[in-house]
């Protein structure tokens, strides 16, 4: 089952294959944007602890540290 951190990975992997597509087509300035949009926010939950789209993925998904206990 899909847990909250598992999906943010997802989605992280989707933005990365959306900027890689506005690179192919030559949209240079949105795949700078949207690179360096997340950038700042990897950055600032890497300092900080606080992810903002994590926060919101936890109220659709179960956190995965739920799905650890239950394998013990």
């Amino acid at each position: 089952m899909l847990c909250a951190e598992r999906m943010q990975r997802i989605v992280q992997a989707i933005i990365l294959g959306l900027i890689m597509g506005l690179a192919g087509s030559k949209m240079f300035a949105a795949a700078f944007i949207v690179t360096f949009a997340m950038m700042v926010m990897l950055f600032i939950a890497g300092l900080t602890g606080f992810c903002p789209g994590l926060m919101i993925l936890k109220k659709i998904f179960p956190p995965c540290e739920c799905e650890e206990s239950k394998d013990k």
